[in-house]
């Protein structure tokens, strides 16, 4: 789904939605409430939002699996695989594709072995059995099934919480009260333009930007599409590097590719004679066959303070 623009505002819309975010965001507390989350033997770390759509979890997870493997802890992630049609596999890049396991997992592959299962406790045990000494959970905030050690909230400094209500009538996916009261640390993504620290009590604050690896030859116009949450973060950082877009195609959040929409993309390319660029989240959806006619434009985390966020997880992970 793409962001609706009534969760930016407390406007009309957002009123007129907020007493089914009432609903929303009770039905949450409530199944955290009942539901008795189960223990894995080894420790587990969440990396959730409060938000739906990108705030940069995935590139977070990324980062803190390179930092644990730095520290010759293994880990490895348990994730639902969303969009995906398998479950409680060792994700396998050589068999696997994004209709199987979903795109993240894909991604996350490369830093780590990865299990997916929508029952992330149970995920978590054959991430076990697999040799797994820590568990990142890409995702799963929300998600009561496993008990986590340590739970880091994501926001996105430049969108922070939108309007502060719960879905439908805001992006919210629980109370904000409650979310913030079951969080660990916090990790701010890029400027905190929303004042997001103020509100925080009594638990540490990391901050990290989103920085793009720039390509060779930066200096030509483009093409660009994108199936995320937050299409612009992307065409900025494609500006940021040099690029000129000569043309901007936005996708829902995790939409899987028909070919035929694919190839309107190559053919206008191909008109205009330029190249096209994408996420690497997409690209992982694209068939191997069409594969050739897109570049991805990588990206990294890079954090304020790495050191002292080193050692508040490594720390954390020692009193586990």
């Amino acid at each position: 789904m793409k962001t609706p623009s009534h969760w930016n505002d407390k406007n009309i819309i957002a009123m007129l939605l907020r007493p089914f975010g009432w609903i929303y965001g009770g039905v949450t507390a409530l199944r955290l409430k009942l539901i008795k989350p189960q223990k894995a033997a080894v420790p587990v770390i969440c990396v959730g939002n409060l938000t739906a759509g990108g705030t940069g979890k995935t590139p977070v997870s990324i980062s803190l699996a390179k930092l644990l493997k730095r520290n010759s802890v293994k880990p490895f992630f348990v994730t639902r695989g969303y969009g995906g049609t398998s479950s409680d596999v060792i994700v396998d890049p050589k068999k696997h594709s994004a209709n199987d396991v979903g795109d993240e997992p894909l991604l996350l592959n490369e830093v780590a072995p990865v299990v997916v299962n929508h029952n992330r406790y149970r995920g978590a045990l054959k991430a076990e059995q697999h040799g797994a000494q820590c568990i990142i959970m890409d995702d799963g905030f929300q998600n009561p099934s496993l008990h986590k050690d340590l739970s880091l909230l994501v926001v996105d400094g430049g969108y922070g919480f939108g309007n502060n209500l719960c879905i439908p009538a805001g992006p919210l996916r629980e109370f904000k009260h409650c979310g913030l009261k079951r969080a660990d640390a916090l990790i701010v993504i890029g400027s905190d333009d929303h004042n997001i620290t103020k509100q925080i009590k009594n638990i540490p604050v990391f901050y990290g930007k989103i920085v793009p690896i720039k390509p060779q030859n930066t200096s030509k116009s483009i093409i660009a599409f994108a199936g995320i949450g937050r299409p612009d973060k992307f065409y900025n950082s494609l500006k940021e590097v040099g690029f000129h877009l000569l043309k901007k195609i936005d996708f829902p959040d995790h939409h899987f590719y028909e070919e035929y929409e694919l190839n309107k993309i190559i053919t206008k390319a191909q008109t205009l004679n330029t190249e096209i660029y994408t996420t690497s989240k997409d690209y992982v959806k694209i068939p191997l066959a069409l594969r050739h006619h897109f570049k991805v434009l990588e990206i990294e985390i890079e954090w304020e303070d790495e050191k002292e966020l080193e050692s508040f997880i490594l720390s954390s992970l020692s009193h586990i």
